[in-house]
């Protein structure tokens, strides 16, 4: 569900003028001041290496500086990572905010805008609709180098395959299909190293998911009709458990002529999961399944969170059956299901789920605005959902508020895209300390707001939609004409691999699509 002004298209080159480090920054905002130069990045030119290049910069802008002062390196992760992740619904970790904690919240929140930033949604491209980069190159490539993950596949969706998900057909139909009309990447499974594995305390699986960017995508927000997940091939034994159906027909929806979206984006993500459970708690180590997403990404983590422990994927026979414990760090997402979809999440299958979102975000007060959790309490919400009243819709898990206006490095708009933004959620995150307190700079750049929004302060200095291709991409060829650069894309390494039946059979998936179910 988020806006297309949300996505970043390619690593920038370094801004251009005087920076200096955020420290100085957060300390100029707490005493009232406002920089009168460009001041926003968190590295500083002259701290830079000499031989790093711009996207190293870029890299260590998200990361470097972030992972020493947010306690991410001080090897409390081992022990607290259960804590961490919901194991005690994040009593005590929110207001103040748990240091560690927030340093997971945004490396989280850094997956799901990597599937922006590496989505090729240029209709003039060959390949809209791809990710831009190959996976052994993922995390390099979006500026997270060092991240301690190594993306395991990509996974693609469709909805209503008939028609094309961009606003123009693609303009050489005939040029070998290198990409689809109806598949679009939409978010990656991960897995963290070795090295990575020992410093967090288990080997984690992350899945992550991005929000709206095609028209399609659209349409499914707007369909705001619950489905009951059992119709939809989840094997939820309670035929009351409902998900809006626009979220669940991208999850499910698939494109049999398709050779990347073949199979639905919910084979998908639930083979690799499977896969990767069963390989690494078969070796005895402790496996966690963390789950991500922005707006409609938001959406899709919280079902396919469901589906993974209702499915059983995060089990593994041959570890006795142990459990790996599924959470969902989200971002500014909408409602999802009725009160029976938040009992079976949060009860039943025991999900953790938190939620982090703008107070002047609209997004996560749709869909259901006259039948939700904030206007009518629990029981009564029941019995509506009981007498079938259409639109029943309830949150899950727990909400960690925030506020844009707290920082003094965001200026008054009302562009309702930007209290959306994803880097923007990344930001206030960083300044939180606890309600009431004043908003005070971890060390993540305020400049990476202004990605592919303008909601920074002018008096920073600092160029909105600055993250973007040299000439959009446009080159000049040797007889000196212009053309877009068309770069070859190995998109043989990305369709479906060739293992997923082996992974859907041990799910009972296969049999269940053979019933008609």
């Amino acid at each position: 569900m988020a806006m297309s002004s949300n996505l970043a298209r390619s690593l920038p080159d370094s801004p251009a003028g005087d920076l200096r480090p955020a420290s100085l920054l957060s300390k100029m905002a707490s005493r009232g001041r406002r920089p009168s130069q460009l001041v926003t990045s968190a590295v500083s030119a002259d701290e830079a290496p000499a031989n790093m290049s711009p996207g190293s910069v870029v890299g260590d802008m998200e990361r470097g500086t972030l992972a020493e002062k947010t306690g991410r390196s001080d090897g409390q992760l081992t022990s607290r990572w259960r804590e961490l992740h919901g194991s005690n619904d994040w009593q005590g970790l929110l207001d103040p905010i748990d240091t560690v904690l927030r340093g997971e919240l945004i490396r989280y929140g850094e997956f799901a805008q990597a599937c922006y930033d590496s989505f090729d949604y240029d209709r003039f491209s060959r390949y809209s609709g791809s990710c831009k980069y190959p996976t052994r190159t993922f995390f390099q490539d979006v500026g997270l180098a060092g991240v301690g993950y190594e993306v395991t596949r990509y996974l693609y969706a469709t909805c209503h395959p008939s028609y094309p998900n961009f606003s123009i057909w693609k303009h050489n139909p005939g040029d070998d299909k290198l990409w689809s009309e109806s598949a679009t990447f939409v978010g990656f499974v991960a897995v963290s190293t070795d090295e990575e594995t020992a410093r967090i305390g288990r080997r984690d699986i992350a899945v992550a998911w991005r929000g709206t960017v095609t028209r399609l995508e659209w349409v499914s927000d707007l369909t705001a009709m619950l489905k009951p997940l059992t119709a939809c091939g989840v094997p939820c034994p309670d035929p009351s458990v409902k998900v809006e159906r626009g979220f669940v027909d991208l999850y499910i929806g698939k494109d049999p002529t398709c050779r990347f979206s073949s199979y639905s984006a919910r084979e998908q993500v639930l083979a690799e999961v499977r896969k990767l459970v069963e390989r690494y708690a078969a070796r005895g180590e402790e496996v966690g399944v963390t789950v991500t997403g922005h707006s409609l990404g938001s959406a899709l983590a919280m079902i396919s969170a469901f589906d993974i422990a209702e499915s059983g994927a995060n089990v593994s026979p041959s570890a006795g059956g142990k459990k790996a414990p599924v959470c969902v760090f989200s971002f500014a997402g909408p409602r999802v299901g009725n009160t029976r979809f938040k009992e079976r999440f949060e009860g039943e299958l025991g999900v953790k789920a938190l939620r982090i979102r703008n107070v002047h975000d609209m997004v996560p007060k749709v869909p259901g605005f006259l039948f939700n959790e904030v206007i009518f309490p629990a029981v009564l919400l029941r019995v509506a959902d009981a007498l079938r009243v259409p639109s029943v819709y309830t949150h899950v898990g727990v909400e960690l508020a925030l506020d844009h206006i707290v920082s003094p490095f965001l200026k008054p708009t009302g562009d309702l895209a930007s209290y959306h933004n994803l880097e923007a959620h990344l930001h206030l995150l960083d300044g939180y300390r606890a309600h009431g307190q004043p908003f005070e700079l971890g060390g993540r750049d305020p400049a990476l707001v202004n990605k592919a929004a303008d909601f920074l302060r002018d008096e920073h200095m600092v160029p909105p939609g600055w993250r973007q291709e040299e000439n959009k991409g446009m080159v000049r060829t040797e007889d000196g004409r212009w053309a877009l650069l068309q770069l070859p894309r190995d998109v043989e390494a990305h369709p479906v691999p060739d293992d997923i039946d082996i992974h859907l059979a041990a799910l009972g998936l296969l049999v269940q699509e053979q019933d008609g179910i």
